[in-house]
């Protein structure tokens, strides 16, 4: 029997999967399959240039990729024609331009394949490419989908009115805070009822605390080099304490690093701010054993996007570590200022570079933050827990219930 058959008709759809920078993505896919849905899984495009991740055995083999060019697809040429005749006047009159006409080409493709596996409902992650392409496989053959919304996506990224296009027709929406079902919602409120935060999750057996601490202490930040990050205002406040013995490693890559690299120079720290450049999921863990401190100052970006729920501060809590960040959208649901570590105004490298030298001076107040951050994150963000939600989600609107062969039939006659 096939896979999404016995999944219950439900796929996963990505825009680039498996993808470095989205680990949560294929933890999520990893855990729904080891809980028994066999959920194919599209990605719309191949990753290349990433660095080598520690990716859960046998995730690769449910990959399906769609083809790069289309011109060589031997599906019905001319019912593709004739479909991109009358679809993209209306792609135009919906969202302004025919630039998209590429995820009608992705949606014929999918029909095909999910008719032959019996798919009835995708699910996408980031409310971006691969949630049109969803929505326009919706508009054409009436396959249901919901997506997951998680920071710049729904912040900045994507045009109110192309949102809502895509939100009034979905399902469900997902979203991974408190913060953004919130924003979602007030964005939106004649489709409040069906936005609903489902978190993130992490295998949190894969993180034990315990290893000895490297000396001088370690403080660890991981992230793409990019504005939103606050990796700037931490090479200042590392500036400010350099009468303390640490090093500072900043694990991640992006457009940054040699802006980050040259700041920490000319202010006189390059012999401790380390732009260490990307790591495997297990050597970031392995660094997170060592550390005593892990600080992600988040701030708004120019455009006015900005994290929403890092992966890698839950990360950090469940290995027993004090965390500083700021109090940008769903920071706050994972640092509990004071009991898990410091909330900081965001560009403040004085009162990051205080709070610093707080927990770095005084270890029995890091243990307790330690341990504190370790209770929440084994009770709120443990992937098994986070998938169940999503699936109790899904179910209830009936996005993942298993159809029977009499409705396969009926779906795709």
């Amino acid at each position: 029997m096939d896979e999404s058959t016995k999944a219950g008709g439900f796929a996963y759809l990505f825009e680039k999967f498996p993808s470095f920078s989205q680990t949560f993505c294929f933890r999520e896919v990893a855990e729904m399959r080891r809980q028994g849905i066999k959920c194919p899984v599209y990605s719309i495009r191949e990753p290349s240039g990433e660095p080598a991740q520690d990716f859960p055995e046998g995730l690769r083999e449910a990959i399906m990729y769609l083809p790069a060019c289309f011109h060589e697809w031997t599906g019905s040429v001319r019912h593709r024609r004739k479909t991109l005749q009358h679809t993209v006047p209306k792609m135009v009159k919906r969202w302004g331009d025919e630039v998209e006409k590429r995820r009608i080409h992705e949606a014929l493709w999918l029909a095909e394949d999910f008719k032959r596996r019996g798919i009835c409902h995708v699910h996408a992650h980031f409310a971006g490419l691969a949630a049109r392409t969803a929505y326009w496989l919706n508009d054409l053959h009436g396959v249901s989908y919901s997506f997951t919304a998680h920071a710049n996506d729904v912040f900045c990224d994507e045009p109110k009115h192309r949102l809502e296009t895509m939100v009034a027709q979905a399902k469900v929406i997902a979203t991974e805070t408190e913060y953004s079902r919130k924003f979602l919602q007030d964005l939106f409120p004649k489709h409040a009822g069906k936005v609903y935060r489902t978190y993130n999750g992490i295998d949190i057996g894969r993180f034990r605390p315990g290893a000895e601490k490297s000396a001088p202490p370690v403080i660890i930040s991981v992230g793409r080099y990019i504005e939103k990050k606050g990796f700037a205002d931490l090479i200042t406040a590392c500036a400010r304490l350099k009468d303390l013995s640490f090093v500072c490693q900043i694990v991640g890559r992006g457009p940054l690093e040699e802006e980050l690299k040259n700041q920490a120079a000319a202010m006189g720290v390059a012999d401790r701010v380390q732009i260490t450049g990307p790591r495997s999921e297990s050597d970031i863990i392995e660094m997170l054993s060592r550390a005593s401190l892990f600080v992600l100052p988040c701030v708004k970006s120019c455009d006015g996007g900005s994290d929403n729920l890092p992966t890698v501060i839950m990360e950090a809590m469940a290995m027993a570590l004090p965390v500083i960040s700021t109090p940008i959208a769903g920071v706050p649901e994972m640092v509990i200022d004071g009991q898990t570590g410091y909330l900081i105004p965001e560009h403040d490298p004085d009162a990051l570079a205080r709070s610093m030298r707080d927990i770095l001076s005084d270890p029995a107040r890091a243990g307790e933050f330690g341990k504190a951050g370790r209770a929440l994150a084994e009770g709120r963000f443990d992937i098994a827990r986070t998938v169940q939600t999503l699936r109790d989600v899904l179910a209830q609107h009936e996005a993942f219930l298993p159809p029977s062969r009499s409705i396969l039939s009926s779906f795709w006659s």
